[in-house]
């Protein structure tokens, strides 16, 4: 049932990439949490790095908001979810306010997903190579498109008082108030690599001094009484949360695939045992009935949207953990699998090295239990990762490669699979710098119609391995057919 909700929330966008909004979304964030602010972090598209900055900063699980992966009808409900409780939302756009899914006009953008959150907007401009020239800037995109409202601006990366002083002077002109300087600072820079910044669970007490960085800074440069009230500006939204167990139960999954000949028998009920810490909200609570789901974790495996696990678990399943680097066996009674995507290309070898686990992964792929591995899991189910050997679940070897393959996908399930019935149609996001040999098994994850015709991933016996991540709020039928293959198998 609809009804009118307000959560006072701020959307921060940019010009561009580069331009700072990950420093000042994730010092924001930190700024009010340390004020006492119980605070909902968000990030419109894909991205899963930056949500790990956001979590730190505010203690709370870090949300995409995705309107090509979800639909825009989903937006607003899935930010209700992610704020229920909250004080304010932040929520950190992706590269210039108006870049969306190429060919699909404003689809995905930081404007579009402010306009559906009817958030007002938070401007985070470059100022290091400009002063007067700031003004016909910002006037752009504040007059761009009516219907987004540009609240303020923060200036990023000022050089001085003088430098300060001109950049105000010209924005009197604007119409746009100033609610920020930050000066340059070496401290809240943060490290990169071939895919960007460097997850959070691979920095440890690097990133919680990095945020702790960002924090002071914008607390130091931002008036944040002003931002809050531009947050409390924003209009009510009236749609009501999204709920895993409600999605579960509007959306009905398919009927299951055969089970392939051969295939083991269902195994009997499971003595209970004492689940590992869950991260997305809701799980801790849960009293399940035993049917375990294994999910990776750890610094090779750090990409995971918290509705799966939450799909997963209204849909009857114990979700644990279980860190690939490290543990060298599955969890006790695992019944199901899912290894979402990550950097097992920087931890080839320490992956290789754990044997056991190797094994334990192998075995339970050739008992038929379903396993869905997406990017980097397709890469450990690979036979060899960069000539260390893997999974050898998958006929197929994987290497790093200099091309960036990035972008959405229009996807079509081609074989019936664990997760979906041929001719699903699910839409997907590839982010990756690796080629895997051949592309496709003998039975296709998917047929992806742009940019070019092409089927790509595996599915055999219980496995479905693609390199396309997919957003399960976007058809729940998939962690129900799932969960349902883990009670066959």
């Amino acid at each position: 049932m609809s009804s009118s909700v307000s959560v006072p929330r701020l959307v921060i966008a940019a010009p561009s990439s580069g331009s700072g909004k990950t420093t000042v979304a994730t010092g924001l964030m930190a700024a009010f949490a340390a004020r006492g602010l119980a605070v909902s972090p968000h990030k419109v598209g894909p991205d899963y790095i930056d949500p790990g900055y956001h979590a730190l900063a505010t203690g709370r699980v870090g949300r995409n908001l995705d309107a090509y992966l979800c639909g825009p009808e989903l937006v607003g409900p899935l930010f209700l979810h992610g704020a229920r409780g909250c004080d304010l939302a932040v929520v950190e756009g992706v590269m210039g306010m108006f870049d969306g899914a190429a060919g699909e006009g404003e689809l995905a953008s930081t404007a579009h997903v402010a306009k559906l959150l009817r958030a007002p907007v938070v401007l985070v401009v470059d100022a290091s190579s400009q002063s007067r020239s700031v003004a016909a800037l910002v006037h752009g995109f504040a007059s761009w498109d009516p219907e987004v409202r540009v609240g303020g601006v923060i200036l990023n990366k000022v050089a001085s008082d003088r430098h300060e002083e001109l950049l105000r002077e010209a924005l009197e002109s604007a119409g746009v108030p100033v609610l920020g300087v930050l000066r340059r600072v070496a401290q809240v820079d943060t490290p990169s690599r071939h895919l960007g910044l460097v997850p959070v669970a691979e920095r440890g007490a690097a990133a919680v001094e990095a945020v702790a960085a960002m924090a002071a800074q914008v607390a130091a440069g931002c008036d944040l009484e002003a931002l809050v009230g531009l947050a409390r500006s924003a209009g009510a939204l009236s749609c009501a949360a999204w709920n895993a167990a409600e999605a579960l139960a509007s959306s009905p999954p398919p009927p299951l695939p055969v089970p392939t000949l051969g295939a083991a028998a269902p195994r009997p009920p499971l003595r209970p045992e004492r689940p590992r810490p869950q991260t997305p909200d809701g799980l801790k609570d849960r009293t399940p009935d035993g049917l375990r789901v294994a999910v990776a974790g750890g610094e090779a495996f750090t990409f995971s949207y918290a509705e799966h696990a939450e799909l997963l678990a209204a849909a009857g399943a114990e979700v644990v953990s279980f860190d690939p680097l490290r543990d060298e066996q599955l969890p006790d009674g695992t019944r199901g699998l899912v290894i979402g995507g990550g950097f097992p290309e920087v931890y080839a070898t320490e992956l290789s090295a754990n044997e056991s686990l190797r094994k334990a992964v192998t075995a339970l792929a050739e008992s038929g239990a379903p396993v869905a591995a997406e990017c980097a899991g397709l890469l450990y189910l690979c036979r060899e990762l960069d000539g260390q050997p893997m999974c050898g679940v998958l006929d197929a070897s994987a290497r790093m490669s200099e091309r960036l393959t990035l972008g959405y996908r229009d996807a079509v399930a081609v074989s019936d699979s664990v997760l979906a019935g041929a001719g699903t149609r699910m839409r997907g996001h590839e982010f990756h710098r690796t080629v895997v040999e051949p592309g496709a098994g003998a039975a296709p994850a998917w047929g992806v119609r742009a940019p070019a015709r092409r089927v790509e991933g595996f599915v055999q016996q219980g496995v479905h391995a693609s390199y396309l991540h997919t957003h399960w709020a976007s058809e729940p039928g998939v962690a129900r057919r799932f969960v349902e293959r883990c009670r066959t198998s």
